[in-house]
């Protein structure tokens, strides 16, 4: 007899038994070797949590369409997890100790698990009980890192939540207006640009006061070059190290190119075949060279924190993002029909005074049909070059020192390197 057959031997419900029992065995092991487990009082364990699996099982079984013998099995369940936590609240009161709801939770989830399985739910069923035990097991690192986390990060986390899955699955995808202008492909534009800030934003916060100066550089490149470069400037308008803070400039406009090489392959695959590479070797020679500037006599850059990020996720700026775009996906619209392809590299080279993520975003929208993909690529290549040399204005300006005048020398250079693209037959 092979196992097949064998298998076949038994009646379907084994496996939904012996899956019930393993998982609500499970919990009450978790339960039962709980630290204090021993001196506490003790609601359930590895007895009581499978019965009360195979409660819900076989009410489950016996209910057919009806739903009373489960709702009576989960009055009775809450009952005795009533007058467990009566009693636990008793002996705390006593002793002077705080008492949890957590075991009482869990048996009724227990309960629970024995109704999935009896809808042949195999896969939720054994995810919830796996979830169930890492969450009860890991009691204490969730404690310390809910007081680790700031109350106001909550709020910075739901507001991603409402970008992400509230807002963007509510907008319409459809074209209006003769510039084409599709609110989800606007949202989708705002929801990617804030979800590389943020992600540098957490990073940030995670590793405030450690990783030094070129690690705070790569981390602020990230979240906005042009932020990145106003803070290290001014810290090295007090310090020395002009190499260090030059190098670490540097870094942050390479991470720029990266970060624009992902923004552009996101949104625009044909013109991510033209710009990608290019974009991803100035970013690579951006952190190559900043880095080894940074090393020229270099007495070590110490754990400093230049860049301070402000929150990427307020839901006014994403507003404000998503209406300075869709005006450069009409302006750019604008001065590619009335003034050519002069007209989009000179408001490319405007463009780059500030944030240029609306301008480059909304060429990507246009380019292949609007906008022929050779005068986007260059676009975008102006743009990028244009806000390096105003960043190293930004550097000489505000370092107002050596530093200053490395880092737009620098800047300048790469500004020259980052015009490739207009070669680009």
């Amino acid at each position: 007899m092979d196992i097949e057959q064998f298998l076949a031997a038994f009646p379907p419900q084994a496996e939904q038994l012996l899956l019930v029992l393993f998982l609500s065995f499970l919990v009450g092991l978790e339960r039962e070797w709980r630290p204090g487990a021993a001196t506490a009082p003790v609601f359930a364990g590895v007895r009581t949590f499978p019965l009360l699996g195979l409660t819900g099982y076989g009410l489950a079984l016996v209910s057919g369409t009806s739903p009373w013998p489960v709702a009576a099995g989960v009055v009775a369940v809450g009952g005795l997890m009533a007058v467990s936590f009566h009693g636990k609240l008793a002996a705390a009161h006593g002793s002077g100790r705080g008492s949890g709801f957590t075991s009482e939770i869990s048996a009724l989830l227990v309960f629970v698990l024995g109704l999935l399985v009896a809808h042949d739910l195999f896969w939720i069923s054994a995810a919830v009980a796996i979830a169930a035990v890492l969450l009860l097991e890991l009691k204490g690192a969730l404690e310390r890192l809910s007081r680790r986390v700031p109350h106001g990060e909550i709020l910075t986390f739901a507001q991603f939540l409402v970008l992400t899955v509230v807002i963007l699955p509510a907008v319409p995808d459809q074209d209006f207006t003769r510039f084409h202008l599709n609110p989800f492909k606007t949202w989708a534009v705002v929801v990617a640009v804030a979800t590389i800030s943020y992600g540098s934003y957490v990073l940030q916060k995670l590793l405030r006061g450690r990783g030094g100066l070129l690690l705070a550089a790569v981390l602020g490149g990230a979240y906005s070059s042009t932020v990145a470069t106003v803070s290290l400037a001014k810290r090295a308008a007090t310090g020395g190290r002009p190499r260090l803070f030059a190098g670490a400039i540097l870094v942050a406009s390479g991470v720029m190119y990266l970060r624009l090489a992902i923004l552009v392959s996101l949104f625009n695959g044909d013109l991510m075949v033209r710009l990608a590479p290019t974009f991803v070797a100035l970013g690579v020679a951006g952190l190559g060279a900043g880095f080894l500037w940074s090393r020229i006599g270099a007495d070590g850059s110490g754990p400093v924190e230049p860049v301070e990020s402000r929150n990427p996720l307020e839901l006014s700026a994403a507003f404000l993002f998503a209406a300075v775009f869709l005006a450069m996906v009409v302006v750019t619209h604008v001065a590619l029909s009335w003034l050519g392809k002069g007209g989009v590299y000179a408001l490319a080279t405007l463009m780059g005074v500030s944030d240029v993520d609306p301008f480059i975003l909304s060429v990507t929208q246009s380019a292949g049909h609007a906008t022929p993909l050779r005068v986007a690529a260059g676009a975008i290549a102006v743009a990028a070059a244009s806000n390096n040399v105003i960043k190293g204005l930004y550097a000489r300006g505000f370092a107002c020192n050596e530093a200053g005048t490395q880092a737009l020398g620098l800047l300048v250079g790469l500004a020259v390197l980052g015009l490739a693209p207009l070669a680009i037959r």
